[in-house]
């Protein structure tokens, strides 16, 4: 089975998360409450000082873990969002850099976090043996990811209005689960809601976290009045209320060398 997404261009994908930086962290209330409970999943385990932070993004969850009393390693492949992270002094290394090709030696961290960031990789499967490769023996692998099912409703809606892909496709659970199968590890599924009240906030609450870059090129066509009318008409609604849902799977891995 393959474990990719079809050929990633993470230039394009660096370049929405760089404009997403400076607003980040007052819309991306999916990714604070996931990587809450993937902090929790870690701390369970109490292992060791050493965290690297892959995809750390604004350095929102860099900051946590140094609160922690923990030397943090933030990595991020949008050079914006690294920079950002580094004005706000949220950890004691800062590094550019892939998942699926990190620059750092073998087992030189003792945790490995890393939420809502490997969906934009290329091959799962690379990505969680980069991670393995980097953490020491003993230590610990934590990752949340959106899985399929992830925005159904959006692209349902979208599905009414034209014949254009809109909404990312991810990977199903049981490829995740696939991935994992080398190593010793949990994996927890988990389905979170959100809720709005209009549609043109929702749109907006995707284009800030940087999630309206497609895995297979841009979106086509212009949001004109005409089609986000007809987008909201599409829109299955709850209680008056424009639902969107996120699968979200979180993984633990133990490295066992």
């Amino acid at each position: 089975m393959v474990l990719a997404v079809k050929s990633v261009d993470k230039q394009a994908i660096a370049g929405a998360f760089d404009r997403a930086a400076a607003k980040y962290d007052t819309v991306a209330k999916l990714q604070q409450q996931t990587g809450e409970y993937l902090m929790g999943l870690a701390q369970a385990e109490d292992i060791g000082m050493q965290v690297l932070d892959a995809g750390c993004g604004s350095g929102f969850f860099s900051a946590r873990w140094k609160q922690q009393g923990k030397q943090v390693i933030a990595l991020d492949l949008a050079s914006g969002m690294l920079s950002y992270a580094k004005g706000q002094q949220v950890a004691d290394y800062y590094l550019q850099g892939d998942i699926e090709h990190l620059g750092l030696a073998d087992n030189s961290v003792d945790i490995c976090f890393s939420n809502l960031a490997v969906q934009w990789c290329n091959d799962l499967s690379c990505a969680l043996r980069e991670f393995y490769r980097v953490t020491r023996s003993g230590g610990l692998i934590v990752f949340s990811t959106l899985a399929q099912g992830s925005l159904n409703e959006l692209a349902t809606a979208w599905a009414h209005v034209d014949d254009y892909q809109h909404v990312n496709q991810f990977l199903p659970l049981r490829t995740i689960i696939q991935a994992c199968q080398p190593y010793r590890h949990k994996i927890i599924s988990r389905k979170y809601y959100q809720r709005y009240p209009q549609l043109l906030p929702l749109l907006n609450s995707l284009k800030g976290i940087g999630a309206t870059h497609l895995h297979h090129g841009r979106q086509q066509g212009l949001m004109t009045r005409k089609r986000l009318n007809a987008l909201a008409e599409a829109y299955p609604r709850n209680n008056g209320d424009y639902p969107l849902s996120y699968q979200i799977v979180f993984g633990v891995i133990y490295c066992d060398k």
